[in-house]
């Protein structure tokens, strides 16, 4: 008989849909060359999406939640990886495409996986995640168009979330100079913990302008909020800076002129982090470990839940009612 294990399954058919805890065997795994022994995954924007009876994300039915996947290889017919080794897996389709983290085994395509980074636990590596793994991306790019410390203030939009939070450690870390904005005001002290010299109400980057453009601020940006908060960073970045955008929590639309880019030279710098080429989704793990690695991860960053918990923080997560990340032990 094949073994039995604890997952989190969505499912939805002509009598309704439900979500929960149910056994599943390794026969009921997708095809894949490597199977995981799953020990951490996490609550991302998306995951939170999944667990929606209409989910707009989950291609198919019934579907196994959870976009991040950090274990132990205990099966593996691709060379690059043996038994006992250590992986992690972000994006690629896993929890809306195919079976992702929130079960205790997940079988993967080889390419999927990379080797956990030295300097990160498997906790760790999901304690980053997708969130922090685009905010990772979101500084390398804003390096690559040339930001370097000194050049003046990085504001960080929808700082308390995943994303958000770990991209202000990680700035500060490098020796930025870190503005948060947050719709929360019981959280400033919390995002001053993380490094932020200055935290701003989410309004103040938010409203509405009938001017192209604004008053230069700001340096680079990495923003998760996408929509009118989008709008503002490009009318009042400054000449030759760039914003690096990964997420619309605040809506797809964006309303702006083309007067930044020509008169400014402001770039958009679009973030994805699902279909990452290889050779860079290996180098920005590898500064996860190191140098991007942010200080406080464990202990103000992210803290850990079990899978009986994943749809509170999951419809939580939606509406913006959880801070930074949320690890889900297997």
């Amino acid at each position: 008989m094949s073994k039995s294990f604890n997952a989190f399954v969505v499912n939805k058919s002509e009598t309704g849909f439900s979500a929960g805890v149910q056994q599943l065997t390794l026969d009921d795994l997708p095809a894949g060359n490597v199977t995981v022994r799953v020990q951490y995954s996490s609550i991302n924007y998306k995951d939170g999406l999944a667990c929606l009876p209409e989910s707009p994300v989950v291609t198919s039915y019934p579907m196994v939640p959870g976009i991040d996947i950090a274990g132990t290889v205990t099966e593996s017919s691709d060379p690059r990886f043996t038994v006992g080794q250590e992986v992690v897996a972000i994006g690629r389709g896993l929890g809306t495409d195919r079976f992702g983290g929130y079960a205790e085994y997940a079988r993967l395509p080889g390419e999927f996986l990379e080797p956990l980074p030295p300097g990160l636990t498997a906790k760790e590596a999901m304690a980053l995640g997708t969130a922090g793994f685009t905010a990772a991306l979101s500084i390398q790019r804003l390096e690559e168009n040339g930001l370097v410390p000194g050049d003046g203030r990085v504001l960080v939009t929808g700082a308390t979330g995943g994303v958000g939070s770990t991209a202000v450690s990680m700035l500060a870390g490098l020796g930025y100079e870190v503005v948060a904005s947050t719709g929360k005001p019981a959280e400033h002290d919390y995002l001053r913990e993380l490094g932020a010299a200055e935290v701003l109400d989410r309004e103040d980057v938010s409203t509405r302008s009938h001017f192209p453009l604004e008053g230069e601020l700001w340096a680079g940006s990495v923003d998760p909020v996408g929509g009118d908060t989008l709008a503002y960073l490009l009318r009042t970045t400054r000449y030759r800076g760039a914003v690096a955008n990964c997420g619309l929590t605040g809506g797809p639309a964006l309303n702006i002129t083309v007067l930044p880019f020509i008169l400014r030279g402001v770039t958009l710098l679009g973030i994805d982090s699902v279909l990452c080429p290889e050779d860079v989704r290996a180098a920005v793990w590898l500064r996860l470990g190191t140098d991007l690695k942010p200080k406080n991860l464990v202990d103000s960053i992210s803290h850990e839940v079990g899978l009986d918990r994943v749809p509170e923080i999951a419809a939580d997560i939606l509406t913006g009612a959880v801070r930074g990340r949320t690890v889900v032990r297997l």
